[in-house]
């Protein structure tokens, strides 16, 4: 049987008294019965002495799961409770010598049956029961508490899973809306440079609808996706910008989720280079040390028509801020500082 299975079981049982009370008198009569007989064989006697020495355990494991530990103990009043337990066990001792001793000759006139043990061994009977019952009750309320943990983590992890997929959503969007915007620029001027940008921007897309849709990326392709995004931008600029792009650092089985940097850059050139291409700057330094991941950019902080500045609002920033404490929290550190004429962004990532 599967570890799933086993938990499904349980779960049917923890979810239906009727039969967990079955269960636990059919083990409970199983035992005794074996326990109890007198001869190498089981017979009538050993099973109707075994059903009237279980009056008074089940008197004692009722009243306990159904007045002791809803009253006192689950309540905080254990000095209470304990106390309530001893009475509870001394009287149902008494009621098992009154059972053999008394209500049997009314119940069963045509037998004769006298109690097996004394007091005190039947104190221990009835305190095991007491004791096993108020275990059961409590390790229940335990599984169960577990189990209602277990489903609000899970819908906690399905909820930030689509929350990361509507956010990773409105990335690409916004970026595509902004590159056609530029091949609509080029285009109205008959640059020779649209047919070498629409590839560009072909090849991206090709990344973002259908090689980051995984949670991680190599990041071997997410820098690939980087360079073609500021080649696209340099085509667009021209010689007028001062753009670099430096990387350092050693490339292996790093991954990395898609897309974090991409909102970062994208900022640096609608407000700082395509605000103000004459003059303009944007620096963009990548550096890879081992599992560790260092990010920054610093641009010109330029001119951008009041179009652009009600388009977007920011959404890719949010959204970018947004993803990082999702997917990497407690192990990232975002640093903006944005003044008058720079905007510079530093970030470092902790890949694993």
């Amino acid at each position: 049987m599967k570890l799933g299975d086993i938990r499904r079981f349980f779960l049917v049982v923890a979810g239906n008294r009727i039969i967990q009370h079955v269960l636990f008198w059919i083990a409970s009569f199983t035992f005794l019965v074996h326990f109890f007989m007198t001869s190498g064989e089981l017979t009538r006697v050993d099973f109707i002495y075994t059903l009237l020495f279980h009056i008074s355990l089940a008197t004692a494991v009722y009243v306990n799961i159904w007045l002791l530990i809803p009253v006192f103990l689950r309540k905080g009043r254990y000095l209470l409770y304990l106390c309530a337990a001893v009475v509870l066990i001394f009287l149902a001792a008494l009621l098992n010598r009154l059972t053999f001793e008394k209500l049997v000759d009314i119940i069963l006139p045509g037998y004769y049956f006298i109690s097996y043990y004394e007091l005190d061994d039947i104190l221990k009977f009835v305190f095991v029961y007491v004791a096993l019952s108020s275990l059961l009750k409590l390790s229940k309320g335990w599984f169960m508490l577990m189990e209602t943990n277990r489903k609000l983590l899970l819908m906690e992890k399905e909820k930030t899973a689509a929350e990361l997929q509507a956010l990773k959503s409105q990335v690409n969007p916004h970026f595509l809306f902004n590159s056609l915007n530029n091949i609509y620029s080029l285009a109205l001027n008959g640059s020779p440079t649209t047919p070498e940008v629409i590839l560009r921007l072909s090849d991206l897309m090709r990344y973002m609808l259908y090689e980051s849709n995984d949670s991680t990326v190599p990041i071997k392709k997410e820098l690939t996706c980087i360079k073609n995004y500021i080649e696209l931008q340099k085509l667009r600029s021209g010689t007028e910008a001062s753009i670099s792009y430096d990387f350092t650092g050693k490339i292996e089985d790093q991954r990395i989720a898609p897309l974090l940097f991409l909102p970062f850059i994208e900022n640096g050139f609608k407000h700082g280079v395509k605000g103000e291409t004459l003059g303009g700057f944007i620096n963009i330094r990548i550096e890879l040390d081992d599992k560790e991941l260092y990010f920054s950019i610093e641009n010109n902080k330029g001119l951008v028509d009041e179009v652009e500045k009600e388009q977007g609002k920011g959404i890719g920033l949010q959204n970018a801020k947004r993803r990082l404490e999702l997917i990497y929290p407690d192990r990232h550190l975002l640093e903006i500082e944005d003044k008058e004429n720079i905007y510079r962004v530093k970030l470092k990532l902790i890949l694993s």
